[in-house]
């Protein structure tokens, strides 16, 4: 079976830029002002994916396991910047993001890996890992803004339970659990209607690619568990390291300014 054979070429690319014109007529037609944002959006979308879809390519070819390891790490890093870019009013929001992200995409790869669920190779560990890294990453913002927002919101609530003798992870413990449950919720619901309302991006992908559905949905049932898994771990370890990193050594509350 010849798997490229609904994958568009480059003509069919070319064509698709028409979606774009489309999105762009609409905004002018309504007086948007997204006209800038949409085509900057659009050219860097083909440059970065372009240039991705050569490395990788590269990688495929010549790196081995820990050549497709080192290249998750780097999404790690990066994610973990952009968490702490979506929490900049959090003391230690870097490594918070560094260290939650890192630890759900860890766990969840490592556990993918070592069962043989998934293949060792670069064609499959750094897709699969982008995927989880993504998935650790929102949970991770989520987590970390809501418990920064908390902070700031209720500091005299949280403050007056400090006084009634409670210990920091005592005062917190009501609103770390509403924060890890809020981060969880798109994780959820996605697994909840999963192809009920939409097919997801890894079963349609598979389809388009020549493979028989049932056989995809095997593999959309993995991703959607690792996803939920990687959400899960990567969520509540940010919201431990964000509730230490709001108090400090002697339980008291550090002032969170708006940002």
């Amino acid at each position: 079976m010849n798997t490229t054979q609904n994958i568009p070429d480059w003509l069919g690319v070319a064509a698709s830029a028409l979606l774009v014109l489309i999105a762009i007529g609409v905004s002018i037609r309504a007086r948007l002002g997204l006209t800038r944002e949409l085509l900057i959006a659009a050219v860097r979308a083909f440059v970065q994916l372009v240039a991705v879809g050569t490395v990788l390519t590269i990688l495929f070819a010549r790196a081995g396991l820990l050549g497709a390891l080192a290249w998750v790490a780097g999404m790690v890093v990066i994610a973990g910047l952009v968490a702490a870019g979506r929490a900049k009013a959090l003391p230690k929001a870097r490594s918070t993001g560094w260290i939650a992200v890192g630890t759900g995409t860890t766990t969840t790869l490592g556990v993918l890996l070592l069962l043989g669920v998934i293949e060792p190779t670069p064609s499959v560990v750094v897709p699969v890992g982008g995927m989880v890294v993504g998935g650790a990453m929102t949970a991770a913002i989520l987590s970390m803004r809501r418990l920064t927002e908390t902070a700031r919101e209720q500091r005299l609530d949280i403050e007056a339970r400090l006084a009634l003798g409670l210990t920091a992870e005592q005062a917190m413990a009501p609103h770390m659990r509403r924060a890890v449950t809020v981060a969880l919720l798109p994780a959820i619901d996605s697994t909840k209607v999963v192809g009920l309302i939409a097919l997801p991006g890894a079963m349609t992908g598979l389809i388009l690619a020549g493979v028989e559905p049932i056989v995809a949905v095997r593999y959309q049932i993995v991703v959607m568990y690792m996803l939920l898994a990687a959400a899960s771990v990567s969520a509540i370890v940010a919201s431990h390291l964000s509730r230490r990193a709001l108090f400090d050594e002697a339980d008291r509350l550090y002032r969170v300014p708006e940002v």
